[in-house]
């Protein structure tokens, strides 16, 4: 089974790529799984496509297994698109989910139902060590809810209305199902299963 480096600290991004990567024949680990440290990547790329193509190719470079990084985050229309790709700093650099929810509730306060909507971006890049890259983007349409609401997921699951529920509230089957990862992830697998035949 070929190793697979998943260049996140997300334990829960993590399982989710590792459901959808596991069929495929790839042993998907994070790099100190695999006994490596990687160095912080800074994400300086103006898209979510930018930044998870910094994160793969450094994870590959400095481990040199091939490496899929993921980059997403939530777009609010009445916000103008935001947080986007500022989703995880929205409140600040380490704030907690708990607190960035809190700042978007905050910011839609207001605003009504109908001009809630949003999606939940995805994209997710992999590098191999002979240089070719294979990338995917996911989306899922929704809207933000008033109030947080189930336990499970991580984010801005626990706003993000799909369907009449939150991420939060939805099994880990069902939001593979409809998730913007999971659509991201699918498209990747099946570039993936071309490209190892």
């Amino acid at each position: 089974m070929q190793i697979l480096i998943i260049a996140t600290h997300n334990q829960k991004k993590l399982a989710e790529l590792e459901r959808i990567l596991k069929p495929l024949g790839f042993c998907a680990q994070t790099a100190e799984q695999a006994g490596f440290l990687l160095c912080e990547v800074e994400e300086t790329g103006s898209t979510f496509e930018e930044n998870a193509f910094l994160k793969a190719d450094a994870a590959m470079r400095q481990t040199g297994f091939p490496a899929v990084a993921d980059d997403s985050g939530l777009e609010v229309d009445a916000l103008g698109g935001a947080p986007g790709i500022y989703s995880a700093r929205y409140a600040g650099e380490g704030a907690p989910d708990a607190q960035r929810n809190e700042k978007l509730l905050g910011e839609l306060a207001g605003v009504p139902a109908e001009r809630r909507t949003a999606r939940f971006v995805s994209a997710v890049c992999c590098v191999f060590p002979n240089g070719e890259v294979v990338r995917a983007r996911g989306e899922c349409e929704g809207s933000i809810a008033f109030a947080t609401g189930g336990t499970g997921g991580f984010g801005y699951d626990p706003l993000f209305l799909v369907g009449g529920k939150t991420y939060a509230e939805l099994s880990d089957a069902e939001k593979d199902a409809v998730s913007h990862r999971g659509r991201a992830l699918s498209a990747l697998q099946k570039t993936l299963r071309e490209r190892i035949g």
